[in-house]
């Protein structure tokens, strides 16, 4: 996610039972052409992790790919966003408008397997709107190029994150797939993940926005799917701690200035979930400084800290299925 998972994130995330990550989009031309910010996003101290590369030239993006992983040996898969739904990123022909052009995505993904060496993995969506979806036809483009595995969000481009996901149009979709399939969309419970990957037969489930502000997500949704267990809601108190941690690792990474912009769209969903948050919430997101978030946070704490976060999302918890919790 841009703006979110920079290397200080990732690196926070990774203990909560995060598999594998990804950067924040990397512009495949900006790497060609050696811009400095893109470098940036480049590398990971959690593995396994990947870089996002965006673009629609087969050839500029496999250079990309190319030059990525002579940057950093280390990189252990290349994935293509075909999902982004955002005007910026289409107005390069790349995210979600290269769906547009199946034959197009799998040259890309072609390309990049011929440059390197690692897994290529690729990001879709149902297609551009409700009455031109085109999945079924990039999926089978894709999985002719080689591709790795597939992580789908159940959205049209036109819907970007509005509305719920449509788990009924995907259902048994991963059986009929010849690569895995991870779903995206709305995951910010146990029970969004259990219906998603239920629904969809996927190996995998990304956890995007909902586990900003709520790590503890992704512990819930690994229990769950190795063990059955149902873990209970993380307490006030857990939340508080995590998120001074948090603040201590995009402060180091990213230095006070810049480190605290990113910080007020962090902080204050950590306080969602929690019973009378909209006033810890609205203040953590005018703080003036990482002083006055931490004053806030301790304020929350000793108020509420024994209490445990409300699951959001579509709540509830998932009801184990004839065949466990990995049906």
């Amino acid at each position: 996610m841009s703006g979110y998972t920079s290397r200080a994130y990732r690196r926070f995330m990774k203990p909560f039972g995060v598999a594998a990550d990804v950067s924040e989009m990397v512009s495949a031309m900006g790497l060609i052409r050696g811009t400095d910010r893109s470098w940036e996003y480049i590398g990971s101290d959690a593995r396994p992790s990947g870089v996002q590369l965006f673009g629609s030239d087969p050839e500029t993006v496999a250079r990309a790919a190319s030059a990525a992983l002579d940057y950093d040996p280390d990189i252990d898969f290349i994935d293509i966003n075909m999902g982004c739904p955002v005007n910026k990123i289409a107005r390069s022909l790349s995210g979600a408008v290269m769906m547009k052009d199946p034959a197009n995505c799998g040259a890309v993904v072609r390309a990049v397997k011929k440059a390197v060496d690692v897994p290529v993995t690729a990001k879709i969506r149902l297609g551009q709107s409700a009455s031109s979806e085109n999945y079924p036809e990039v999926i089978s483009e894709l999985e002719a190029a080689g591709v790795d595995c597939i992580a789908l969000h159940a959205r049209t481009r036109e819907e970007r994150y509005t509305g719920d996901p449509h788990w009924d149009e995907i259902a048994g979709l991963g059986k009929e797939m010849s690569v895995p399939l991870v779903v995206s969309g709305s995951i910010y419970t146990l029970a969004d993940a259990v219906k998603a990957v239920r629904t969809s037969c996927a190996r995998g489930v990304m956890v995007a926005r909902g586990g900003v502000g709520n790590p503890f997500l992704v512990t819930q949704i690994d229990r769950y799917f190795w063990t059955g267990e149902v873990l209970p809601c993380p307490t006030v108190s857990q939340q508080a701690a995590w998120c001074r941690q948090l603040i201590g690792m995009v402060l180091d990474e990213k230095g006070p200035e810049e480190g605290f912009m990113r910080l007020r769209s962090y902080v204050p969903r950590f306080a969602a979930g929690i019973h009378g948050c909209r006033m810890y919430r609205k203040e953590l997101a005018c703080s003036a400084d990482v002083g006055e978030m931490l004053r806030i946070l301790g304020e929350l704490e000793d108020a509420v800290g024994g209490e445990r976060i409300r699951p959001g999302g579509s709540g509830g918890m998932p009801e184990p299925g004839p065949d466990g919790p990995g049906e």
